[in-house]
């Protein structure tokens, strides 16, 4: 595993709504909706830029050495009660009963299933691979319209009802958010341009898989969107992004189209949004489901594996574009399945979204 030197472990703040989507509602001519999206976006560059001037993480738990490493997840869920205080009031302890509140036992039920992805499937014992207790905070803020990682903790905003609603409710946006962190501990790829775009559908990739693991559901019967059930019930659309096929989560009349490229054909030059990393993460995400429905069976064995070995090897550079990556898939699946149908489906798939692996 890449150390901790070798990549400078530098966390980022990164949040499943991306900027240019709150950018947008926060135009709307009516205050109800852009007044949360104005202030979610004000909120969330307080912080990002927070993170950025920490220099060293502090991660809220005892040095692995000193403490046991087991099979069973430690999460604490607390409640921030509507402020922007982290972590909160706690409310809910590893192994205690669920609450009366449906938002803290979705994250502990999130966070739960995330766990349990990473160690059945891939040996792994938390996002650090040592047990790192997992840390949740619900109710963040007023109408807050997001959830983030912040290199220590996952976050919950209430969504403002109108367009946006809890962030609890998705399970993949839980994984989503928990995956930056299995990325922090791992390759630690830097947050902008490919790289980033790499680091976004690395959490949306393990997202859904938990999502699928938790349903038990194989790579033809899943729907393969991210955050379906976020939006409210007037928005005119199904999810945040899809990964079967980008640009299609959304086309509303406040939320315009959803603009993310399914192949490099349509790759996004700009500078917003740290370098398009919410956007062109769709072209490595739809590449991840070719992939996995080429194969068949469940997506978290033969592909989500390879994805896994890839980011967790040790070969992938903080500033690896989507060519490098994909050669490390290519030789992953050589090293692990020989020159047989996970081989050809790995080249397929990247060859269909228009990024080269010679």
């Amino acid at each position: 595993m890449p150390t901790q030197t070798q990549h400078g472990f530098h966390p980022v703040f990164c949040t499943i709504v991306p900027p240019h989507l709150l950018d947008k509602l926060s135009q709307s001519d009516n205050p109800v909706l852009a007044d949360p999206a104005r202030r979610t976006l004000e909120a969330d560059a307080a912080r990002r830029t927070r993170r950025q001037m920490a220099t060293v993480v502090t991660v809220p738990a005892s040095p692995a050495a000193e403490r046991e490493v087991s099979d069973k997840p430690d999460r604490t869920l607390y409640d921030c009660r509507n402020s922007t205080r982290l972590p909160g009031t706690k409310v809910r302890g590893e192994g205690e009963d669920p609450t009366q509140d449906a938002s803290v036992n979705r994250a502990y039920a999130g966070l739960g299933s995330t766990f349990e992805l990473l160690l059945k499937a891939y040996g792994r014992r938390s996002i650090d691979g040592n047990g790192l207790p997992l840390i949740g905070s619900v109710h963040y803020d007023e109408k807050y319209n997001n959830a983030f990682f912040d290199g220590e903790q996952m976050v919950f905003g209430d969504g403002d009802g109108e367009i946006f609603v809890d962030f609890t409710v998705a399970i993949d946006v839980i994984a989503h958010e928990l995956t930056h962190g299995l990325t922090q501990y791992t390759a630690n790829l830097s947050y902008y341009g490919q790289p980033g775009a790499l680091n976004e559908s690395m959490s949306d990739v393990f997202g859904s898989l938990v999502k699928q693991y938790t349903l038990g559901q194989t790579a033809d019967r899943a729907d393969w969107l991210i955050g379906a059930g976020l939006l409210a019930p007037d928005v005119q659309g199904v999810a945040l992004r899809s990964m079967k096929a980008p640009g299609t989560a959304y086309d509303d009349d406040v939320l315009g189209k959803d603009p993310q490229p399914a192949s490099m054909e349509d790759y996004i030059h700009t500078g917003d949004d740290n370098g398009g990393v919410h956007l062109n993460s769709g072209i490595p995400n739809r590449a991840f489901y070719l992939l996995a429905t080429a194969l068949g069976g469940n997506a978290w064995e033969r592909a989500g594996q390879l994805w896994f070995d890839v980011l967790t090897g040790g070969q992938l550079a903080v500033d690896a574009d989507f060519a490098d990556f994909a050669r490390l898939t290519v030789a992953a699946a050589r090293s692990r399945f020989g020159e047989g149908d996970e081989t050809e489906a790995v080249l397929k798939a990247w060859s269909e979204v228009g990024v080269p692996t010679a």
